[in-house]
């Protein structure tokens, strides 16, 4: 059942109309609940109106306060040996120094399953 127009003033919003939004939402609240939120979604609403009251005439709308940039670099080593065979010399001197490795790869317990 919708509430009733006449029950609500206008532009605050009441009781029963939290219980028609909670009923609609399939919610179950308790009178102590519905107080509360109403209270709670009358300040909300409150304070909506008083944003929207505000002259904003040549601001410009924005998503974020400040402004947002990409900080990812390009995936590629940055420490390290600068040709081809100091690099692979590189890698095998880290490899060593693992507790396991194979194939030029670090060599891990099975996580998932068995081993193949």
């Amino acid at each position: 059942m919708e509430p009733d127009a006449g029950t609500s003033t206008p532009g605050r919003i009441s009781r029963d109309d939290v219980a028609y939004v909670a009923r609609l939402a399939r919610l179950n609240l308790t009178d102590s609940e519905l107080d509360g939120f109403t209270g709670q979604l009358a300040d909300v609403l409150d304070h909506a109106a008083d944003i929207e009251a505000l002259d904003l005439d040549g601001v410009a709308p924005t998503s974020h306060p400040l402004p947002l940039s990409n900080v990812f670099r390009a995936d590629v080593p940055t420490v390290g040996p600068a040709d081809e065979a100091d690099h692979r010399l590189f890698c095998d001197e880290v490899l060593a120094a693992a507790p396991a490795a194979e194939e030029s790869r670090f060599r891990v317990p099975p996580v998932l399953g068995e081993a193949p």
